[in-house]
């Protein structure tokens, strides 16, 4: 990792209107929580529907789509990613940096309002704030490298991606039980049912098939951006 490309990753991306997005989005969720138990519905079950179809379901992919093709998409559209290909730092060593900023940003937007939620509706409960807590930051660690790769190998990453994230891990990857094991959302929600012992969380996924496959999707997309930013010229072509 590199703290000088790490700090300017952090001062672009925050300092742009994707910083909105990312407020804006916790503070939904965080809102949805107060009014549920508001009106009395502060229970298991509703803590856990909200979680899931929201926090994990909606909130998390679209946080990493922002984070993640946020930290390096706009420097190739723009050209400046020139200037940093041409300095004396390995790219897989720039990939992984602007991996760890994205991935930082999903922990801090997403896993954390994630647990004040869940932990404002049922307290500590069987253990729901702190399944749903881990499964957020399980799956935006992941959000964050395939989004992050994205940005890299497509100048279209943000269509791709919410196609991804509204199509494949909001329909398909929910209705369609094959599918559901080559989901990153079912993924999470497999780490959240193996902290909690809510009986209204329960997930058809292995912890041992969900914890491979989130860490081999994750490497691998880390890896492969690493490939991807070596066949950029200085030109910024590929």
């Amino acid at each position: 990792m590199n703290g000088v490309i790490a700090g300017i990753s952090y001062r672009a991306l925050l300092g742009r209107r994707r910083i909105w997005l990312l407020v804006l989005l916790p503070l939904v969720l965080l809102g949805l929580a107060v009014l549920l138990r508001w009106i009395g519905e502060a229970g298991e079950q509703a803590a856990v529907t909200l979680m899931q179809t929201f926090a994990i379901g909606t909130m998390l992919p679209l946080l990493g789509l922002i984070a993640g093709t946020g930290v390096i998409a706009p420097e190739i559209e723009d050209g400046t990613v020139v200037h940093l290909l041409s300095k004396p730092i390995s790219r897989p060593v720039i990939a992984r940096t602007k991996f760890v900023v994205a991935a930082s940003l999903l922990a801090l937007f997403g896993a954390v309002p994630t647990f004040a939620a869940s932990y404002l509706l049922v307290g500590s409960e069987s253990g729901i704030a702190y399944g749903f807590a881990a499964g957020a930051l399980a799956g935006g660690v992941a959000y964050a490298a395939v989004f992050m790769l994205l940005g890299i190998i497509t100048r279209h990453a943000v269509t791709i991606g919410i196609a991804y994230a509204l199509v494949w891990e909001g329909v398909v990857g929910n209705f369609v039980p094959g599918a559901r094991r080559f989901s990153i959302q079912q993924w999470a929600q497999t780490v959240a049912d193996q902290v909690s012992s809510s009986a209204f969380l329960s997930t058809g996924i292995t912890i041992g098939f969900a914890a491979v496959a989130l860490l081999v999707v994750t490497i691998g997309a880390i890896v492969w951006a690493g490939h991807r930013l070596r066949g950029f010229s200085l030109t910024g072509d590929e």
